[in-house]
């Protein structure tokens, strides 16, 4: 039997690209929103859960920072994907015929310069995908949707113009989530290390506890903190860095670390994409 990968948003989404790269084999899962995608994979209607983290044109992905250190699953692999955005129409309505398309608010801007050449008219929708849908059932002959050629494929639409964005650079980084931790996988290029803590209430309590990372020679790529529980003096910090918690040079940062914080949890150990 195959296995099932969950994703936010619906057919089309750039979330399901990023399924069908990193696991051609699965089968994906819609699903209305993060939480329900992690709750497929809880309540094992799912195998695998894809979780975009962070964008290199808009940042990163507030609400899954806020969902994946408390939603029991395991990060047991990373994804990357270049966002490369399509135009697509109904068949047979030429370029000159689109008068405004539709697409998630992130990209209308970064379409910008391509839409105000050929005078059309950006108008925001709640999912790109499902405006693809959308559209192949109205048969509009005047409107474009901005999404992934993948939607365009599944809904039966024509792509009248590919990566139209302003910027080659557009990419997208996920995370795939699983029920269990597999610490015993060891990558052909690196090992990652994601993990949450928060600090103790001592003074330079953060720059003594990132100092065994610089010590011990651990590169640190990814530090955000974010407030627990709506409190403005209880912070908690996510971080990336590279290596497995078993390196001695990373035991050694790990176990400093722990003399200055009251909580840490490490959230997965998986090989780095090679797109890193």
């Amino acid at each position: 039997m195959s296995e099932r990968i969950a994703f936010q948003g619906e057919l089309g989404a750039y979330s399901h690209e990023a399924c069908t790269t990193a696991r051609p084999d699965a089968v994906p899962v819609p699903c209305a929103s993060f939480e329900a995608a992690i709750e497929a994979v809880k309540s094992g209607q799912a195998d695998f859960a894809m979780l975009p983290v962070e964008n290199t044109t808009y940042g990163r992905v507030a609400d899954n920072h806020r969902l994946i250190p408390d939603c029991g699953l395991f990060i047991v692999d990373e994804a990357f994907v270049r966002v490369r955005i399509a135009l697509m129409a109904n068949a047979g309505v030429p370029l000159s015929a689109v008068k405004s398309v539709r697409a998630h608010p992130v990209l209308l801007p970064q379409s910008a310069t391509f839409l105000k050449k050929h005078g059309i008219t950006p108008i925001s929708a709640a999912d790109s995908a499902g405006a693809a849908a959308e559209l192949a059932a109205s048969g509009a002959q005047d409107q474009g949707v901005l999404a992934s050629e993948l939607a365009a494929e599944i809904h039966g639409l024509k792509v009248l113009a590919s990566d139209i964005e302003d910027h080659g650079h557009n990419t997208t980084r996920f995370v795939i989530m699983g029920r269990e931790a597999d610490m015993s996988r060891r990558g052909k290029l690196n090992m990652m290390t994601t993990f949450v803590f928060e600090v103790r209430n001592i003074p330079a309590a953060l720059y003594k506890a990132m100092g065994g990372f610089a010590t011990n020679g651990v590169n640190m790529t990814k530090l955000e903190s974010y407030m627990v529980d709506g409190s403005f003096t209880a912070t908690r910090f996510y971080a990336d860095i590279d290596g497995h918690p078993e390196d001695p040079h990373v035991k050694l940062a790990l176990e400093e670390l722990d003399y200055f914080t009251s909580y840490i949890q490490i959230i997965g150990v998986y090989p780095a994409d090679r797109e890193r």
